[in-house]
C-alpha cells in the first residue's frame, strides 16, 4: 500500500524529497544538523501508517474526481477553486497529524499558512487540482517533523 501512495504522489508532481525539504523547512531552527536525508527518513516512518495511506488515497481520488469533471454543482466548484472555507481538506490532514500528538497539529498549520517549497507549487492554481494534496503533504511534513521533536 505505501508503495502505491508513494506512486500516486509521484504522479501527482510529488516527490518524497520534496516532502523533506518542507521537514527540513519546519524544523531547522530547532535542529540545524537536520539534513534532507535525515528528514526523509521520517516521511518514509509516516508513510509507513495505514491512517496515512488512506487519507492519500482519499485526498487523491477525490483530487482527481474534481479535476475530471466527475463531482456536479458546489461540490465540484470548492474543490476545483479551493474554497477557503471548504475545510474538509484540512479535515483530513488533521486526521495524519492526530497521529503525532499536539505538536503536529501546530506544524501543520503553520506550514498550511506560509505554505512552503512544493506546498506553494501545489497551491497555485493550475490544471491539476490539488485541494486535498497541498494539506496531505503539508500533514506528512508537518508529522515527520514532530517525530524530530518527540525523539529529540
Amino acid at each position: 500500500m505505501k508503495e502505491l501512495c508513494v506512486r500516486l504522489l509521484n504522479e501527482r508532481g510529488v516527490e518524497l524529497k520534496d516532502i523533506a525539504e518542507c521537514v527540513v523547512f519546519l524544523q531547522s531552527k530547532y535542529y540545524p544538523q537536520l539534513t534532507v536525508d535525515m528528514a526523509l527518513e521520517g516521511v518514509e516512518a509516516v508513510l509507513e501508517k495505514r491512517e496515512v495511506q488512506n487519507a492519500i488515497l482519499t485526498g487523491i481520488f477525490l483530487d482527481k474526481s474534481a479535476e475530471e469533471g466527475k463531482m456536479e454543482g458546489p461540490l465540484s466548484e470548492m474543490l476545483l477553486q479551493d474554497e477557503g472555507l471548504y475545510g474538509i481538506d484540512e479535515v483530513l490532514a488533521y486526521g495524519i497529524c492526530n497521529l503525532y500528538g499536539s505538536i503536529a497539529l501546530t506544524n501543520y498549520g503553520y506550514i498550511d499558512k506560509v505554505k512552503p517549497l512544493i506546498i506553494s507549487k501545489l497551491n497555485s492554481k493550475g490544471k491539476q487540482c490539488n485541494t486535498f494534496l497541498d494539506d496531505i503533504v503539508g500533514a506528512i511534513a508537518a508529522s515527520a517533523a514532530s517525530r524530530f521533536a518527540h525523539n529529540r
